[in-house]
């Protein structure tokens, strides 16, 4: 069911105690990867082999059905499996913790629910996409609510102290709406500027031409670099040449940004479009800011019972796909025979054959670690440019009361955009003013957190892992540092006292719970203004049989693109399939 959910944007009143809300992170009683607190697996029905009734799915006419591991359940793995399975294919699901769903985990204490990895749903569309494979309707399995305000947005106060502080903290707050004129309405009145709300009408504009080019050129195949983009009909025309160029080539986000809109906290908050890449608007390329548009024309929702219910939606679907789900099942290597992969070895040594592989691991790390020692590992290394994306520290807070002035997603913005992203990418160590994305999701589902409380999710960015990093030392002062910002930003007041159950999730947790390259949270960099937007591509040429999905695969990181990524990557499998049955 998808119902609308229009939050009326209130002025921001008095702040009345302590509330903190954050992604995820897990406060000073953290024990590492593996504290995900009590109840935090997944759906009910993940033993150690479910294997769901016989497929319900459209009938099935392969004439080439393959056997397909998929390694790993986060929602590109599932969203791959789904569609294979849906198509004919036998599938088995192997995956190495004991829940599926990858970053889009649970996390249960002390009466309060946690999303623990990805809280903003857009482009609901690919998601429907994925059901729709198997002629299921998304209403029958996922509750959505949409969210308009999208986020609120607190930027720092240059007040002096001397001046009323109530309205200054309103003159420091913008809500971000979807509709354009009630967008524009609002910069006017948050700038006094009509130039800047102008400006902001035609970068959203210029976002749906860039988002158009997207679906023509770049999402839905397996792209791997530019010139798998010009295969379009097999012509290079004058109406392709005119996309081409429109994609702005060679221009950051930031600048892009900056030319539309020159107001700089309103610039800062446009940049955040671009965040769900983990990657600086500095140094990204333009095509990017194409996601503005995503956001506001199919909007932000909000499934009931959290993010986890997507990956628990998708699981329900797989198992009535006939999909054989497997955790505890850690895969150490692909097998592979003159230049095809034949199937998995997994920790407890057990050989599993398969025709295809599809992986949900980190791409780099798939050629680095599941396949080391052979001589496409070798070439993939030698030919690695990518850099591995931010990474994050995440605070979940159980609070005893909430924040009225908070909306369901916010961000708590720094100072100096520049200096703290200098601090993230350039230098590599966390910005001594960061942002602070904070998710307080009681105010849509009041049942994540006792009457009157909040479960407060807060994620803030900091450097993929470095060997100079020991964040067992590093949290507590991060932390003081992250709940500065917001009850001096933010306007949460007295937060510490309002905390009565904290948990946490440090760079170094993420790198071992979810087997990602240093912790990168979303994946590889879109660093390069040419060339930044390309990830490896989903069908690999080097081994045949193999299959990249996730956000270190094309088109990237981000809810909708991993699941984008998983279809990719079954549809390309499937194609394959079906060439080779007509050899």
């Amino acid at each position: 069911m998808i119902t609308d959910k229009n939050t009326i944007a209130e002025a921001v009143p008095d702040n009345t105690g302590p509330d903190s809300t954050g992604p995820d992170s897990t406060g000073p009683d953290s024990t590492g990867p593996d504290s995900t607190g009590p109840d935090s697996t997944g759906p009910d029905s993940t033993g150690p082999d479910n294997t769901g009734p016989e497929n319900t799915g459209p009938e099935n006419t392969k004439k080439n059905p393959q056997k397909v591991i998929v390694i790993g359940s986060g929602l590109a793995g599932l969203a791959s499996a789904c569609v294979l399975a849906a198509r004919g294919h036998a599938v088995t699901v192997l995956e190495k913790n004991d829940w599926f769903g990858g970053k889009a985990a649970v996390l249960h204490a002390d009466g309060y629910r946690f999303d623990m990895g990805p809280t903003i749903l857009t482009l609901p569309s690919v998601l429907k996409r994925v059901f729709s494979e198997a002629n299921r309707d998304i209403d029958d399995y996922l509750e959505l609510i949409r969210l308009d305000p999208q986020w609120r947005c607190f930027f720092e106060s240059g007040n002096d102290g001397s001046g009323d502080r109530k309205a200054d903290e309103q003159a420091n707050v913008l809500d971000l709406v979807s509709d354009v004129d009630s967008m524009t309405a609002n910069i006017v009145k948050f700038t006094s500027s009509q130039k800047d709300a102008d400006g902001y009408r035609r970068f959203l504009k210029m976002s749906e031409q860039l988002h158009g080019v997207s679906d023509r050129f770049y999402f839905w195949k397996s792209i791997g670099g530019i010139r798998d983009t010009m295969d379009v009909g097999g012509a290079f025309s004058a109406a392709v040449l005119k996309d081409v160029m429109s994609l702005k080539m060679g221009k950051s986000v930031a600048s892009v940004v900056r030319s539309h809109v020159p107001e700089k906290r309103v610039a800062q908050m446009m940049d955040h479009f671009t965040q769900y890449v983990g990657s600086s608007p500095y140094a990204s390329p333009a095509v990017l800011c194409g996601i503005a548009h995503m956001q506001t024309d199919e909007g932000i929702w909000y499934p009931v019972g959290g993010t986890r219910a997507v990956p628990e939606a998708l699981t329900k679907l797989a198992l009535e796909l006939g999909v054989t789900m497997r955790c505890g099942a850690d895969v150490m290597r692909i097998t592979s025979e003159n230049g095809r992969v034949t199937g998995v070895v997994t920790a407890n040594g057990e050989t599993i054959r398969a025709t295809a592989v599809v992986s949900n691991c980190d791409a780099v790390r798939t050629y680095r670690e599941l396949l080391d020692g052979t001589p496409q590992s070798e070439k993939f290394e030698r030919k690695n440019r990518y850099e591995a994306a931010c990474s994050g520290v995440v605070l979940y807070l159980g609070l005893n009361r909430r924040y009225k002035h908070l909306l369901h997603h916010n961000f708590v913005f720094s100072r100096d955009p520049e200096e703290e992203f200098d601090f993230i990418y350039k230098r590599g160590e966390p910005a001594p003013d960061p942002s602070a994305y904070v998710c307080a999701p009681a105010i849509s589902e009041p049942e994540v957190a006792p009457p009157d409380c909040e479960a407060l999710y807060v994620l803030v960015h900091t450097p993929y892992l470095r060997s100079n990093h020991d964040w067992k030392k590093m949290l507590p002062t991060y932390r003081e540092t992250i709940l500065d910002k917001l009850e001096r930003t933010g306007g949460m007041e007295n937060i510490r006292d309002a905390i009565v159950y904290e948990s946490a999730l440090t760079p170094e947790d993420i790198h071992h719970r979810y087997r990602v390259l240093d912790g990168a949270i979303y994946g590889l960099a879109s660093h390069g203004r040419f060339l930044g937007a390309f990830k490896p591509a989903n069908r690999r040429t080097d081994f045949e049989g193999l299959y990249l999905a996730g956000g270190a695969a094309h088109p990237g990181p981000g809810m909708p693109m991993v699941l984008m990524s998983g279809w990719i990557a079954a549809d390309s499998l499937d194609q394959d399939s079906a060439r080779s049955a007509k050899r």
